[in-house]
């Protein structure tokens, strides 16, 4: 690695990443009083979006991010119907809405905004190469822009790089679980039929989506957003069948015209064990922030974002950016998200035992029991420990769950 060069528009923090990850740690920079520099490789923000955007209303209001403004919210969402590969139906309906739809590029786009309004700068088509270090620490990047290659300083390097993990592996720290990652395709359809438009359809089961599930997201205009993941295989083709040949899905897709289709891996494996060194943290996707059951990593991804932050910004103010004073950092992530992760792990462990055929058992006796009457007063689905912990003592949820744990203990012995 090059040896650090001081520079004239050296900042406190650097953040590698101007998705919703990077903005949000530089928004909360910026509010604390810190120089922030935003380093992104693209042109634009928000371009190409690599998520459906699928968002817990609760959690953007917890995080000072809801409502949205203009047009960032596409479609709101009170049912979810979940589909076994036959076919058969296990739906809930909510008292009301709790996720919501959103524009990415537009998503993005907000927050980097209200970054730049709080005082970070942002330097887009600008690639960061690589981690400078000196004495043991990192002092700042090496990036890229054009023809053009120069060292940039900092206290702080805060890598939101997302899934890549290419600086991550730079500094020598442990990155994600290869084992763990599954392959999205993410598609926008026009002219699906047969949808409720408050509804998000879920496709679960190994003849569609291994090791993962499909979906698909309505929106009023009549388009919308279709997707799934594999552990195996090419997603593409996955899809292709979920299209084509699922009893329900193919159906609704038999006029569906593809207008737009990008891929991306997935990490399943729970947040990695270190994620800082001596002035480098690592937030969002590079450090595995992702729920493991839904492959969901906005909002957790946000919720460490703030934690980084005030943790970034107390180091700067007393000149301490050592590992052993970051690490508050690691600690206040584990202290706020350890328990949902732990259950969400099982919860992934379970569903990846089960066969098509067993799949279709347990979506019908949750049927069977009136699971749905329980979760309809639900209003969280991102913290899903907790959630458990609210619903497991009203009996259809008790008694799902000592079923779940039959079936578990068989498969996990």
């Amino acid at each position: 690695m090059p040896s650090v060069q001081l520079m004239k528009d050296a900042a406190d923090v650097i953040v590698v990443g101007g998705g919703p990850v990077g903005s949000f740690t530089a928004l909360k920079l910026a509010k604390r009083g810190a120089e922030v520099t935003v380093f992104e490789e693209h042109k634009t923000i928000g371009s190409p979006s690599h998520c459906a955007g699928h968002l817990s209303i609760r959690s953007l209001i917890t995080l000072g991010l809801y409502p949205l403004p203009g047009k960032i919210v596409e479609n709101t969402y009170s049912q979810a119907n979940f589909y076994a590969p036959s076919g058969f139906k296990f739906s809930v309906h909510l008292a009301k809405p709790i996720t919501c739809s959103v524009n990415r590029k537009a998503f993005d786009k907000y927050l980097a905004e209200k970054a730049e309004q709080a005082g970070a700068r942002y330097r887009l088509n600008s690639r960061v190469q690589s981690l400078l270090i000196d004495d043991g620490a990192f002092k700042g990047v090496t990036i890229k822009q054009g023809d053009k290659t120069e060292s940039v300083a900092a206290k702080i390097v805060v890598d939101a790089e997302g899934i890549s993990s290419r600086l991550l592996r730079q500094t020598g720290l442990a990155g994600l679980n290869g084992e763990r990652l599954v392959y999205a395709v993410e598609a926008e359809v026009e002219n699906v039929q047969d949808v409720e438009l408050d509804a998000v359809e879920v496709f679960m089961g190994e003849a569609y989506a291994p090791g993962f599930y499909g979906w698909l997201m309505p929106r009023v205009d009549g388009t919308a957003k279709v997707g799934l993941a594999t552990k195996v295989g090419d997603p593409r083709e996955f899809l292709e069948r979920l299209m084509r040949k699922h009893p329900v899905a193919s159906k609704q897709f038999s006029k569906a015209k593809i207008t737009r289709m990008a891929f991306h891996p997935i990490t399943l494996g729970g947040p990695i064990a270190k994620a800082y060194s001596s002035g480098f943290i690592a937030v969002g996707d590079a450090a595995s922030q992702v729920k493991p059951t839904t492959g969901g990593g906005v909002v957790f991804g946000l919720t460490c974002a703030g934690i980084a932050a005030a943790v970034a910004a107390e180091a700067v103010r007393r000149n301490d950016v050592s590992a052993g004073f970051l690490q508050v950092y690691q600690k206040r992530c584990a202290d706020r998200l350890r328990f949902d992760f732990s259950v969400m792990l099982r919860l992934r462990r379970f569903l990846d035992s089960l066969s098509d055929e067993k799949l279709d058992e347990v979506l019908r006796f949750c049927a069977r029991i009136g699971l749905n009457k329980t979760l309809e007063n639900v209003d969280e689905i991102d913290f899903q420990g907790q959630l458990l912990l609210k619903v497991v003592t009203k009996p259809a949820m008790f008694a799902a769950l000592i079923y779940f744990l039959k079936l578990y203990f068989s498969a996990n012995p």
